[in-house]
């Protein structure tokens, strides 16, 4: 729904500016999405001084006009003949939208350069007069139009619920208006001249069905003149973008906007036997609507008739067989309530959607059906110049019952959190046309206004008082209530917190059997004395395959990568958490240990056509196993390297034991050749196994500090040691974060080499220490010293020495 600010001042003395009506409306409930001023295009319109005029060389009714536009001089072709030299007028510059959607260009016309045109009144809206180019009295030059002559008209797009047709009118939206504005309403009067002839001579109305129709309303003006309708009707449609047909169309649709009540106009003379029935049509019927489109109905569709042929499709659209047109002299105007449930069905049914169906399918005000008709009667006989039938044709079936509600003004206020007075609320309500009563027992005796077709209980006026006294005085308040939380043990936290970061990581869970193949045990090559070789079997097993209980998780995530390498599937990452299996010897019960392992081959990233297809290593898997503990807060965490005696199923200087304070809680390594022939796998492959037992214990709970953004900038330095080949960096990096010195932030290994020109038995590892202060900028002097002190300190303790 769009609403012209200057229209709705005709209803209510507007006050406010426009971004405190469309605050006030949204908070009433009627959303405004956009507001728009209609004379923008002004803005690529200027006033410019005619300097001098010149006959066009190559056309006898066309001049060349030089104006002066205050910053420039330029040359316009123009036909009109009011202009004269030292006249002010208005000049389009190229680029510039018109009204009627013609874009100005700049263009060459029959040989001379033209830079925009000189416009009349109507060609800008601005007026009647299309004679000649408009002219401007005392404007200076250079302005433009929309600044030179004040002009404004906001425009409000409003969304509307379903549940609001009362504003689907610019007397509805007025009506919200004047509450939080303060102002009475200002309703249209017109004073209404009839004929001595009477209407009931002249036509009849006959309703079939009421249960489809509840009221049907026509009059009839005769002796009209059909044509174009006064610039201020035309004005008003176009400012919310309805286009003007003719006099007698343009009056309906202001009707329409104006009271939300649609009308239609027929050739009376169309009608045959002077007779309006409203019926049902027939199945299959044939029906040609006024967008000239054939239609076949059924049963379902309410028809408007005269006594031979269907004439319109009731609340949809007219039908091309009673248009109006030119050479109309009588009038027949249409004003009805239908059902809203029957317009809504026919409309869907035929893929029809109008300004009267939308406002039909919603509900209209049944008492207006009468006072929209004499509003459009009126204007049409003044406009049409024609004379109007003494008389209202008004076919209804009893009166239309109001609403009336008991509401309870304890109840009211406890659902809304205030404690508004009876008297404020009987106030508020009677503002916007509730008839209110106070009554006993605190409660108000309240009958809504016809208009209001969505009250129909007590809750429906509550929400009335709500957004009336503003949405912004209801307190904030939260529901009181004690909920008792179990909290998660501990164990199943970290269960949960495991499971999330790998499929965080882009790991696929996967779940085997608990029973496995012997062999699975032996083909990992396990030592002798590996407690794993301590096989649990089963008393009865159904296969072989299946004889005895896992040890570990390794043999089952081997296996399903064999099973996805047999269907071309290399690239994957998975993960098992799950119960393992110690015999403890006969007749006594097995260990039971949870475990938690996975598995990463193939590619490191997805593949893509970006992608360098880098394949997975070592240091992958473990990034992904430091980042779990991580997120699990677990300290003091190294990967030691495995000794050769320990490795079983890993590659020699690819293994190593996850230690948390100096306790081994799991193993992580890429699979030897030879484990890797056992379970027919030719990709490398990565995997860890650690005992979720342990690794519950090493958890804690810490909180997450929130640490400010560093004010002031970091210093790096670079560190390249050499030092002996059994040395661990690890080892290293952890001596140097023990250094208590406030100024490092962070320090990470970053290279490392083996080989020429480095001794044998020696490697060169390089560090980088993040360096910051939280009390200024540091000074080089000041990381020197720092520096110098870590250096010293690792000459003493691992003998380093620096390349030369």
């Amino acid at each position: 729904m769009k609403v012209s600010l200057n229209w709705l001042k005709e209803y209510v003395d507007v006050d406010v500016d426009k971004d405190f009506l469309a605050n006030s409306l949204t908070m009433a409930g009627l959303e405004v999405d956009n507001v728009t001023d209609r004379y923008d295009y002004l803005k690529g319109v200027i006033s410019a001084k005619i300097t001098d005029i010149k006959k066009h060389p190559g056309a006898d009714r066309l001049q060349v006009v030089l104006l002066d536009r205050g910053d420039a001089v330029v040359t316009v072709v123009c036909g009109a003949n009011n202009i004269e030299k030292n006249m002010i007028v208005p000049l389009v510059l190229p680029g510039t939208v018109l009204p009627g959607g013609m874009v100005i260009e700049k263009s060459q016309i029959r040989g001379v350069n033209s830079a925009g045109m000189l416009p009349s009144e109507l060609e800008l809206m601005l007026g009647a007069d299309n004679t000649g180019v408009m002219p401007l009295n005392d404007v200076p030059i250079g302005l433009n139009l929309k600044e030179a002559l004040n002009l404004s008209d906001y425009v409000f797009e409003i969304d509307l619920t379903p549940n609001r047709p009362d504003c689907l009118s610019f007397i509805g939206v007025a009506r919200e208006v004047s509450v939080f504005c303060k102002k009475k309403m200002k309703y249209p009067l017109s004073k209404i001249y009839e004929s001595d002839e009477s209407v009931f001579d002249s036509i009849s109305v006959n309703i079939d069905d009421f249960q489809h129709c509840m009221r049907y309303a026509a009059r009839v003006v005769t002796n009209v003149t059909v044509g174009e309708s006064p610039f201020w009707l035309k004005d008003r449609l176009l400012s919310i973008g309805l286009k003007p047909v003719n006099n007698i169309v343009d009056v309906t649709n202001f009707v329409m906007m104006e009271t939300g009540q649609p009308l239609h106009a027929f050739d009376y003379d169309k009608i045959a036997e002077k007779q309006v029935v409203v019926r049902m049509a027939d199945k299959d019927e044939d029906f040609v609507t006024l967008d000239k489109i054939a239609r076949s109905l059924d049963f379902s569709s309410l028809m408007i008739c005269d006594g031979e042929k269907p004439v319109a499709l009731a609340g949809i659209m007219g039908g091309l067989n009673s248009q109006v047109e030119l050479n109309t002299k009588k009038i027949l105007i249409e004003s009805a309530y239908f059902n809203p449930v029957t317009i809504r069905k026919t409309a869907k049914k035929n893929g029809l959607n109008t300004d009267a169906s939308h406002r039909f399918e919603r509900g209209v005000d049944p008492e207006g059906v009468v006072k929209a008709l004499n509003r459009a009667a009126v204007l049409i006989s003044e406009i049409g110049c024609g004379n109007l039938l003494k008389g209202v044709i008004d076919e209804k079936k009893g009166h239309f019952k109001k609403q009336r509600i008991m509401l309870s003004v304890v109840k009211a206020n406890k659902i809304l959190g205030l404690d508004l007075k009876p008297g404020v609320m009987a106030e508020l309500l009677t503002s916007i046309g509730f008839d209110v009563t106070l009554s006993k027992n605190n409660k108000l005796d309240v009958i809504s206004p016809s208009f209001r077709v969505d009250i129909e209980r007590e809750e429906d006026l509550v929400e009335e008082i709500a957004r009336l006294s503003g949405y912004d005085n209801i307190p904030v308040t939260f529901p009181e209530g004690i909920l008792n939380f179990k909290k998660i043990q501990l164990k199943q936290s970290v269960s949960e917190k495991v499971k999330n970061f790998m499929l965080g990581c882009g790991f696929y869970e996967v779940i085997n059997y608990s029973f496995i193949n012997p062999s699975s045990v032996c083909d990992l090559r396990l030592s002798a004395s590996d407690k794993r070789n301590r096989l649990v079997k089963i008393l009865n097993p159904l296969v072989e395959e299946q004889s005895v209980l896992r040890s570990s998780l390794i043999p089952g995530l081997l296996k399903n990568m064999h099973l996805n390498n047999s269907r071309n599937i290399f690239n994957f990452k998975i993960f098992e958490t799950g119960r393992v299996f110690v015999s403890e010897g006969k007749e006594i019960q097995p260990k039971e240990t949870e475990l938690f392992s996975g598995l990463w081959t193939g590619l490191r990233y997805k593949e893509t056509w970006h992608d360098n297809k880098t394949i997975s290593d070592f240091f992958d898997i473990k990034g992904v196993v430091e980042g779990l503990l991580n997120k699990l807060g677990v300290q003091n965490v190294r990967f030691l390297q495995k000794s050769f005696e320990s490795i079983s199923f890993t590659r020699v200087g690819y293994s190593a034991d996850i230690v948390v304070a100096d306790e081994i809680i799991g193993l992580i390594g890429e699979v030897n050749s030879e484990v890797k022939t056992n379970f027919d796998l030719k990709p490398d492959v990565f995997i860890f196994e650690i005992s979720l037992e342990k690794l519950k214990r090493v958890t804690s709970e810490t909180d997450v500090k929130i640490m400010p953004i560093p004010r002031f900038p970091s210093a790096s330095r670079d560190m390249t040691i050499i030092i002996d080949k059994e040395i661990a960096a690890d080892e290293v990096l952890r001596f140097i974060k023990k250094i208590k010195e406030d100024l490092i932030e962070d320090v990470f290994l970053f290279d490392f080499y083996e080989g020429s020109p480095i001794e044998s038995g020696k490697k060169s590892i390089s560090f980088r220490m993040i360096y910051r202060s939280a009390a200024g900028t540091l000074k080089d002097s000041d990381v020197n010293q720092v520096h110098t002190l870590i250096t010293d300190q690792l000459i003493n303790n691992f003998d380093v020495l620096f390349p030369v």
